[in-house]
């Protein structure tokens, strides 16, 4: 009977885990699985050899998480097929056994990231920073990144609590293209992005 997550010796996600994706289902009949990737460029896939994986987020109404602690996966290979990526892992010498990851999520060690190019970033190190324009004034806070196809989008929190002055009012995320063309600086040590964009756009 193959092994289940559950079968795996529990471990502690390290300090600085980024979640990257979640295994999807099985793929062919040796083991091989799919992944749905959280990002349109999955270095940190590709570059770490050990996967640490989180139980599934249950949607199903009246389910809840059952807080079994991370397991880890030993990576032999993982590539691109088409446009996804599939991976095998020693944990999954079989179909069987690749199917009973399913849905479980994946993490990597921020320090297994390869190191990006100049001007390259990755997503996880634009979340949180403060967004400021030409004109110095603070638009808010990177709160999610969009995959649009042709180029990623910033979504913006405005720092404000309240609109026009109604505390009632949910402030209205800005869209802010991360291209040259509205991108200025990017100061990942200074927490900040500067961008050619106004409040009202």
């Amino acid at each position: 009977m193959p092994l289940s997550p559950l079968d795996l010796d529990p471990v502690a996600l390290p300090a600085d885990a980024v979640e990257v994706g979640r295994i999807s289902e099985a793929w062919g009949v040796q083991g091989w699985f799919k992944v749905h990737a959280h990002s349109a460029s999955p270095e940190a896939l590709f570059s770490a050899k050990r996967w640490f994986i989180a139980e599934p987020i249950h949607a199903a109404k009246g389910q809840q998480a059952k807080g079994w602690p991370p397991r880890k996966l030993h990576i032999l290979q993982a590539k691109w097929h088409g446009e996804g990526v599939v991976a095998k892992a020693e944990e999954t010498p079989d179909r069987s056994a690749a199917e009973l990851f399913k849905g479980w999520r994946i993490f990597v060690p921020r320090s297994s990231f390869p190191t990006p190019a100049e001007g390259e970033f990755y997503w996880v190190d634009l979340m949180g920073l403060r967004v400021i324009n030409r004109q110095d004034q603070g638009l808010g806070t990177v709160t999610d990144l969009m995959n649009t196809g042709p180029q990623t989008v910033l979504v913006v929190t405005p720092e404000a609590a309240s609109v026009d002055g109604d505390p009632a009012a949910k402030p209205t995320s800005l869209l802010i293209p991360f291209v040259d063309a509205f991108i200025d600086e990017v100061r990942v040590e200074d927490a900040c992005i500067r961008v050619d964009w106004q409040a009202d756009y």
